[in-house]
């Protein structure tokens, strides 16, 4: 195994980073550094840990055109999209840090003669955050800002695809006069990440990725008895009423399809319409996705950047072939986008019609811009086949009857149910999944769980 990080740019196959991973001494001093923090860091205080935290965020944010370029650079999101992702990091870690003080509040218990009772909410101790490419500033603020909020120290691994991203918050830090040990990064290969996880210095991982990944830092955390939050991989359905508004439904669903060239955990890849505007759906989302522009991110005019890597783009152009080939119609010529090609990163977007779930496409994950879309004759049709899935992250119905879309959402199994939106994420809300969309929640005052432990206090007067 090679002892560099080596990241290779989507957008025309240069090497634009090159890193030495972490040495056995570094990783051994960031562990030590890091526990020797903690405990100064805790007896801050929330309200000062938050100013730290917040000049950090303010900091970062003001590179905003720097890390907008970096995150293009890496990944190959088209850069007039790439500055959002750090308006989100902010929206977020400003969420989190606002709501620190309530959520970390001690628990009392109701009141009895004598007796003072409460639960507190310690930190855990360090926790060791691992971050993956394809949103590599909103997975990472998850769990880095809480972490930090709540008195714990952090360690940072970010994808091989993308360690600019952690250079650039560790800047942040840095710039904000840090203590050091509260937040470091290490670049680290397969197995000093599997070293971290079983490091007793570690008391909590954060894992964003594939299933494949998950069950990996299951395996390597077993018998720790430490907690292991894991946001999986996603196949997420929207339903489109008969009631819905077509035009807003179509928007927000191809949007949700194609955004991020559809690599997204909680992008829309299975669409289900009711039949008696099926053909009215299919003709206006094939029309709005004619209308993007595939080619080099960098260039403004672009709206449909590369996947990340060529292997990728094969697997997602295998997906393409395996549904046509069992019956599916893919409603989008192919070479309505000259950029595309079969040897590149760049994958003409597809929406495949006459679908059905024995397809990859309708009951897997597939990290492109592909979706299908399939009719229904009423919502009890439309709920089995949403819930006929391994994943379970979000999903979404298109209505204008509140009841309706309640009651839907009550019987389908996601962490996350939307009513006319889709690939989004509140901060306010609990952001979790079932099934193989892992376990866990990160944000909102739940969020906070997680990264503490409880301690009861039982005071007794005598």
């Amino acid at each position: 195994m090679t002892d560099e990080l080596i990241t290779i740019s989507p957008i025309d196959g240069r090497e634009v980073v090159r890193r030495a991973y972490a040495s056995e001494a570094q990783i051994a001093q960031a562990l030590a550094d890091a526990q020797a923090a903690q405990p100064g860091w805790h007896a801050l205080g929330v309200q000062a840990r938050g100013r730290i935290v917040s000049d950090a965020v303010d900091r970062f944010v003001a590179a905003k055109d720097e890390i907008a370029r970096a995150i293009t650079i890496q990944m190959g999101r088209p850069l007039r999209y790439a500055p959002l992702e750090v308006d989100g990091f902010e929206a977020r870690a400003r969420h989190m840090i606002a709501i620190a003080g309530q959520a970390l509040a001690p628990i009392a218990a109701p009141a009895q003669s004598g007796l003072t009772r409460f639960i507190s909410r310690d930190p855990i101790g360090v926790a060791l955050t691992i971050a993956p490419w394809n949103y590599p500033l909103l997975t990472a603020v998850n769990s880095i800002v809480p972490a930090l909020m709540a008195g714990n120290t952090v360690i940072l691994k970010h994808s091989d695809q993308t360690p600019l991203c952690a250079e650039l918050i560790d800047r942040a830090f840095r710039d904000a006069g840090a203590p050091k040990g509260i937040f470091q990064h290490l670049h680290a290969n397969h197995d000093i990440t599997q070293r971290l996880i079983r490091a007793p210095e570690i008391g909590y991982v954060s894992f964003t990725g594939s299933v494949r990944g998950g069950r990996q830092v299951e395996a390597c955390a077993a018998g720790r008895f430490i907690g292991v939050g894991l946001e999986l991989g996603g196949n997420d359905p929207a339903y489109v009423r008969a009631d819905a508004n077509l035009e807003a439904a179509v928007d927000a669903l191809v949007d949700g399809a194609f955004f991020n060239s559809g690599q997204s955990c909680c992008g829309i890849q299975r669409i289900y319409v009711a039949r008696g505007v099926y053909d009215q759906f299919v003709e206006r989302a094939a029309a709005l996705t004619e209308r993007y522009a595939l080619g080099d991110p960098l260039r403004q005019e672009t709206t449909l950047g590369p996947v990340v890597r060529t292997r990728a783009a094969a697997e997602v152009r295998d997906v393409i072939a395996q549904a046509i080939g069992a019956g599916a119609v893919n409603v989008i010529d192919p070479s309505h986008f000259s950029n595309a090609s079969e040897s590149s990163c760049y994958v003409a977007p597809a929406l495949l019609t006459q679908v059905d779930h024995r397809m990859r496409i309708m009951n897997d994950e597939c990290f492109g811009p592909v979706a299908g879309i399939m009719p229904v004759d009423s919502d009890e049709q439309a709920i089995a086949l949403m819930n006929d899935s391994p994943y379970g992250l979000t999903a979404a119905a298109f209505t204008q009857d509140d009841e309706a879309a309640l009651n839907i959402g009550r019987q389908l199994r996601c962490g996350t149910f939307f009513m006319n939106r889709c690939d989004y994420l509140d901060p306010a809300l609990a952001w979790t999944g079932v099934k193989n969309s892992g376990r866990g929640a990160s944000l909102s005052p739940v969020g906070y769980e997680q990264l503490t432990q409880p301690k009861s206090f039982h005071l007794r007067s005598v």
